[in-house]
């Protein structure tokens, strides 16, 4: 038998795609190309995985284990002498333990699924981010994804207690711990977490849940001058007790594109401001928490902190304002073709950024637009930039403009095949041969995810 019969007889004929099953299949996030790998294999549990992963090692096959493709730096693309891996039938839900607050999942569980699990439960799973409907718990991880509020509750791996995965050679790894506290030496759910799937695949986690907060306060707040956006960041986190849970800036290009350009969206404000931040707050009362929330929000506006302030009120109110926020196929329609960022950099140094990258960008694409928005409360911003001439001339302005000052050029989306080149901006010598030495440790035939991460 050759390599596909061997692990048909494995995962057997539903848990093996090949042919059009496997080319009808996206290569990219949104749909993007047709899957060029020579089969998708459909692991139904650890074991079978396993036992294929001891084949591939056998024949140095290499595999790319693909998640829910809604990465954004084609960090699960394949090419044709690729395996996919697909851990989709590992969907389980094993078991919450509300007494601890943990959940422990098969990697192939949806998101969203997840979420709607803990809220049944009384609790809540503190990752979130707009493709919370398709993205898997275990691409999650792999990537150590942030989103809507990581201010809060910090990014994906501050919401892992244990991790298994399966190394290489097939070897399992089991760390499924369930306490907050274990000092029992390395702490290796932490290799896999973020790695994007190149020093092992993940297949179950148990998850930390946190006391459920359906009480939200959503609130739009216009700002004139950049320094008071970090005194209001500073002023909410410790005025509304700890209960932040997101904090987004959206510069006035953004909004005036979304808002005046497309008429997508209804105006916030009568009068234009260079700023709008995005805040809530999630406690348990609503008529307490709703008093408070209006109480610090009026301190802002007495300080002159604030020009103007719009709080939703209602939820229908609070979803037309987050759909503005992420109406990322507005923007794209828009500029197309796009060039997208996802950066982070000290909150005192974004502005001097973004108008260093704006100068540039004009001088060498002057028709196109700078658009600044994101996550500021975690250092976190994202920029449009389109329509884009020429793609890698503007990935180099805005990469090579976070040396001065020490920032990240990947904030949460990773680094995939479309950021190797330009690791160097943000890690040294000394670290990105470290993190091969460790690669070369684990999978010393580059059989996961090859090619990913480092050039």
């Amino acid at each position: 038998m050759n390599l596909l019969q061997q692990i048909e007889a494995i995962v057997g004929a539903n848990g093996l795609l090949q042919g059009e099953a496997v080319t009808a299949r996206p290569n990219l996030s949104m749909g993007l190309g047709s899957c060029p790998a020579q089969a998708i294999v459909r692991p139904a549990n650890t074991a079978e995985l396993a036992e294929v992963m001891k084949l591939c090692h056998q024949h140095r096959q290499p595999v790319v284990a693909m998640g829910g493709l809604t990465g954004l730096v084609s960090g699960t693309a394949c090419e044709p002498e690729h395996l996919g891996i697909s851990l989709e039938r590992m969907r389980n839900i094993e078991a919450i333990d509300e007494i601890a607050g943990t959940m422990t999942v098969e990697a192939g569980v949806v998101l969203e699924t997840a979420q709607q699990a803990a809220k049944q439960h009384g609790w809540q799973l503190a990752m979130d981010w707009g493709a919370r409907g398709s993205a898997q718990i275990g691409g999650a991880l792999a990537t150590n994804a942030g989103g809507n509020s990581v201010v809060r509750y910090g990014m994906a791996r501050e919401q892992v207690l244990g991790i298994e995965a399966v190394l290489a050679d097939g070897t399992v790894v089991t760390s499924l711990n369930e306490m907050l506290k274990n000092n029992t030496g390395y702490d290796l759910k932490q290799l896999f977490i973020g790695s994007e799937g190149t020093l092992g695949i993940i297949t179950r986690a148990v998850l930390r849940l946190r006391p459920a907060c359906d009480a939200v306060q959503t609130a739009v707040i216009a700002v004139d001058n950049f320094d008071h956006v970090g005194q209001i960041l500073r002023q909410l986190g410790s005025s509304l007790e700890g209960k932040l849970s997101a904090f987004e800036v959206m510069w006035s290009s953004f909004t005036r594109l979304l808002i005046d350009d497309t008429g997508r969206h209804q105006k916030l404000f009568d009068d234009p401001h260079p700023y709008a931040i995005l805040v809530e707050s999630a406690g348990v009362d609503q008529a307490r928490e709703a008093a408070h929330f209006e109480a610090v929000l009026g301190e802002l506006l007495e300080q002159q902190l604030a020009s103007d302030i719009l709080i939703a009120q209602s939820s229908q109110q609070a979803a037309q304002i987050w759909a503005m926020r992420d109406d990322i196929e507005g923007m794209v329609h828009a500029l197309f073709p796009p060039a997208a960022f996802d950066v982070s950099l000290p909150i005192r140094d974004m502005e001097r950024y973004i108008q260093a990258v704006e100068r540039r960008l004009t001088e060498l694409q002057p028709q196109g637009r700078l658009l600044a928005f994101g996550h500021l409360g975690d250092s976190n911003i994202h920029l449009v930039f389109g329509p884009t001439e020429n793609k890698p001339e503007v990935e180099e302005v805005v990469y090579s403009e976070l040396v001065p000052f020490n920032g990240a050029i990947s904030a949460e989306h990773g680094i995939g095949l479309d950021k190797r080149v330009y690791l160097h901006h943000s890690r040294s010598e000394i670290e990105i041969a470290l993190m091969k030495s460790i690669k070369q440790a684990i999978d010393p035939h580059n059989l996961l995810n090859p090619d990913k991460i480092f050039l």
